[in-house]
């Protein structure tokens, strides 16, 4: 029986060991692999079967990747047409998990701002109280502190499962002017760990270190 394109091309990619090219390759290299391990450089002499060896396992090493290479190059192709077409495909997705995450932070960051307001009035209105008492000996009008909302929860679960903030320290220069020697090159593997060690508790001169919370969520 014949075997299409198709087929072989799926035998190629899933059981390579099926080669018999290949497993001749293979064995020949468990074999140079004994003498590799037994083998004792004593003297100069020794160098030269060592190097005949040397040469022959680097000829077996470059076939068996020359083989290697034919395995995958049919494929080559057919991964960056899929990668293309998932990167459409997957927009939609990625933009509606954006559009959430980034309400839910919103909502979350609004909460936060009303609550310093709420916290801000209460505050004057104390300053108020306690600057007539100290002028008058009495306050003659209520207080009147509002109240302040509640904070907006740090995690939400559902049937569905569990999402909250997980802290995500960032950085922009700022002023590079001020920026340290060590960071100048404004290299974001230097400054990226550097964010997430400090957490904002330690200053790079020139740069705001923040953080930008992005949503975590475990399914079940």
């Amino acid at each position: 029986m014949t075997e299409t394109k198709e087929q072989t091309t799926s035998l190629v990619k899933v059981k390579p060991e099926a080669d018999t090219e290949i497993m001749v390759f293979y064995n020949q290299a468990l074999e140079l692999r004994d003498y590799a391990e037994a083998r004792i450089i004593a003297t100069s002499d020794d160098l030269k079967p060592a190097n005949d060896d040397l040469s022959i396992i680097r000829r077996v090493r470059k076939a068996m990747e020359a083989r290697r290479k034919e395995y995958l190059s049919p494929f080559q192709d057919h991964v960056k047409e899929t990668n293309e077409a998932y990167k459409t495909l997957m927009e939609p997705i990625e933009q509606a998990d954006k559009i959430t995450a980034d309400k839910m932070l919103a909502f979350d960051r609004e909460q936060k701002r009303i609550r310093q307001e709420q916290e801000e009035i209460n505050r004057m209105r104390l300053e108020a109280a306690q600057k007539e008492m100290e002028l008058k000996g009495e306050i003659t009008e209520s207080v009147g502190l509002i109240e302040v909302s509640r904070e907006a929860p740090k995690r939400v679960s559902t049937d569905m499962g569990t999402s909250g903030q997980r802290d995500n320290w960032k950085w922009e220069v700022i002023d590079f002017a001020l920026v340290p020697d060590e960071y100048k090159m404004i290299n974001p593997a230097v400054l990226t760990p550097a964010a997430k060690s400090y957490k904002g508790t330690r200053a790079i001169p020139g740069v705001r270190i923040y953080n930008e919370p992005i949503i975590q969520m475990k399914t079940r």
